[in-house]
């Protein structure tokens, strides 16, 4: 048969696939979120995280070392306090826990990279992302306080903030207060494209951050649109964000690459709670190959356009890089 154009021939052999691979991953771009909260000798498995855990700050150590030592060199915090009230006081408080947790990390690996994740709902007792009128989320009044945790993170150690609110203005707020305190140089990744979406169940049973009333989806986005994420990615992009989140990652890659194509700055995506959490039941229950299922997913945001990946799988897909499965 007379043929010129055989791409299988492309595909003759795992070297020469790797060699003309459209999509490379490198350990570089993952973020691993952790879960730590207040107490002493305290590593709680997640029920609905199996394999995820919440650590104490004595803890956290140990926990940060196999990151290291796995090859993930940035972490995400999400903190859980003990007390909770209507302004989320505990988020900007100098000795709160992921002030805490910022420290210590910093303490004991000074060349880990340490996100804070600016939002309240962790630490308000409505459980909302912001300072309520009645029972609506007040947009501006919450900028103050979102700016506030911002600037106790950073002072606290953090590398890098992340604003996970859905406020309106709020990377301008935060870009602002940051400035005027002298850290120009701490960037902003914003949670610019975040969907109202199912699959952060799992997440708010591990933080207890679960709305007492009504749900978020007057700040959140709704998952029918797409053009809408692009908007807000380019809004963010005015206000001074440095890095652009879609969250979540795997029913998104759509948006992802939508929003990859209109801006010019690196496109992260969050690999939410309810992903991890179906890809281990799954596993559990023989239904799939768990290690050819967390390969996958993950090349398929890195395919989309991403740039950075949180993940937790972030270890796992360490290893499979070592082993030459993914890369």
């Amino acid at each position: 048969m007379d043929m010129n154009i055989r791409p299988r021939r492309l595909r003759n052999g795992a070297s020469l696939r790797k060699m003309v691979r459209e999509t490379r991953m490198d350990k570089s771009s993952l973020i691993y979120p952790m879960f730590v909260k207040e107490g002493t000798g305290i590593k709680e498995e997640i029920p609905t995280m199996p394999g995820q855990y919440r650590y104490s700050i004595d803890q956290l150590p140990y926990a940060l070392e196999e990151l290291v030592k796995a090859g993930v060199g940035s972490v995400m915090f999400f903190g859980i306090p003990d007390h909770k009230d209507e302004c989320g006081s505990g988020a900007y408080d100098e000795n709160g826990i992921v002030q805490k947790a910022f420290r210590e990390a910093k303490k004991q690996f000074p060349d880990l990279y340490c996100i804070g994740d600016v939002c309240m709902c962790e630490y308000t007792s409505h459980g909302h992302c912001g300072i309520l009128h009645g029972e609506y989320v007040d947009n501006d009044k919450t900028l103050d306080y979102l700016a506030k945790i911002a600037l106790s993170q950073v002072q606290a150690g953090a590398d890098m903030v992340a604003p996970s609110d859905m406020m309106d203005g709020r990377v301008a707020a935060i870009r602002s207060i940051l400035d005027s305190n002298g850290y120009v140089e701490i960037p902003i990744m914003s949670y610019a494209v975040k969907y109202a979406s199912a699959f952060y169940g799992p997440f708010r049973d591990a933080a207890g951050s679960a709305p007492a009333f009504g749900d978020r989806k007057s700040y959140q986005m709704d998952y029918h649109n797409r053009r809408e994420g692009v908007k807000e990615a380019l809004l963010d992009v005015e206000e001074g964000a440095d890095i652009i989140m879609v969250k979540p990652a795997m029913s998104y890659l759509d948006v992802i690459a939508e929003v990859k194509e209109n801006i010019v700055l690196p496109v992260a995506a969050y690999s939410v709670s309810g992903e991890y959490a179906m890809i281990k039941a799954g596993a559990s229950l023989g239904y799939i190959d768990e290690a050819s299922i967390i390969c996958e997913t993950a090349a398929s945001a890195y395919r989309a356009g991403v740039d950075l990946y949180l993940t937790y799988f972030a270890k796992e897909i360490a290893g499979f890089m070592d082993e030459g499965r993914i890369g």
